[in-house]
């Protein structure tokens, strides 16, 4: 049986919950082909442990290819993430209380890596199957992006594709009733969508989802 490597990250910054891990957890066994199955696991939200843990999960199941999530807070939809760069600005502590300011993920690295999903044709069918969707043109300077980096530092040169997805908070996460959130149903519908085009579609869709700003 094949692998894909679903991860999400620990709740962070004083909440109960990460959305990421809860969607997650729950296509854990899901098949996506007849040898293709989801293997869903969490990361700490931590500079010095999750790119660790992450390369210990990916030489322990050997995917064939990985997907990583994070909570994007005021974020209205799943944001499928165009580029990691190789900067480390923490405007809050990890969970182990490192707050790194302006420091390099990788010494010496590439300035950025792109996705090497397919992440317009992933928008186009989690679109169409109803939950809102957009390419991302930043993934932050968090442990999100910095999981992201390594991810495809790691796997660079290699026939594994890899990326990350942002997902919004769940409405119990959010103080203010205007701002954006989705529930749990939506965000599991949207992620199985989103990883099942993925696995489908070896080349990208030409379909516009840039920013003016």
């Amino acid at each position: 049986m094949q692998t894909v490597l679903l991860t999400g990250f620990e709740p962070f910054d004083q909440d109960l919950i990460n959305p990421s891990w809860e969607a997650a957890r729950q296509l854990d066994g899901v098949q996506l082909a007849e040898d293709v199955q989801i293997v869903a696991r969490r990361l700490p939200c931590a500079f010095a442990t999750a790119g660790e843990c992450l390369a210990e999960l990916i030489a322990e199941l050997r995917p064939v290819m990985v997907i990583a999530t994070g909570l994007g807070p005021g974020r209205s939809d799943l944001s499928m993430e165009r580029v990691a760069i190789n900067v480390n600005d923490a405007r809050i502590p990890d969970n182990l209380g490192a707050q790194p300011v302006d420091t390099a993920v990788v010494v010496g690295g590439p300035a950025a890596y792109f996705s090497t999903l397919p992440i317009k044709a992933m928008v186009k069918a989690v679109r169409e199957a109803g939950v809102a969707a957009s390419v991302s043109q930043t993934a932050g300077t968090f442990v999100c992006n910095q999981v992201f980096y390594l991810l495809q530092h790691s796997l660079a040169g290699t026939a594994i594709r890899s990326g990350f997805i942002h997902v919004p908070p769940m409405p119990e996460q959010v103080t203010v009733a205007a701002q954006p959130s989705m529930a749990l149903e939506t965000l599991v519908k949207g992620l199985r969508v989103a990883v099942q085009a993925a696995w489908g579609a070896q080349v990208d869709i030409a379909q516009t989802g840039g920013q003016v700003s």
